[in-house]
């Protein structure tokens, strides 16, 4: 049977954009995979890692149009945010010095 599910158009126009900016990110980073988080009813989070382990995310309004977004992208998307997808991740001082937060000089719960 074929899909005969209409898209509304101003969430292909959302859509659009979002893959407009992901597209982007994956020139910029010599290529990007992805992952489509549910966010509840803040929508969806579109995860990024680029070919160069560089990570980022983007918004969408819901999860329909994130995936629809990494379809118009071409990136491959991940089901989850397993271990071989996390490890691509390359991090830096910044994000080390924010995980670390509490326990390297942050508030203490004393």
């Amino acid at each position: 049977m074929a899909d005969t599910q209409q898209v509304d158009p101003k969430d292909g126009q959302k859509a659009a954009k979002l893959a407009k900016r992901i597209g982007g990110y994956a020139k910029e980073h010599g290529g990007a995979e992805g992952h489509v988080e549910y966010l509840g009813q803040r929508g969806a989070r579109i995860v990024l890692v680029g070919e160069d382990g560089a990570w980022g995310d983007v918004h969408a309004p819901s999860v329909e149009i994130a995936r629809l977004a990494v379809e118009k992208a071409g990136i491959t998307v991940h089901e989850q945010f397993d271990g071989d997808f996390a490890a691509k991740v390359r991090t830096g001082p910044y994000e080390w010095s924010r995980m670390a937060g509490i326990q390297v000089g942050g508030p203490s719960n004393d």
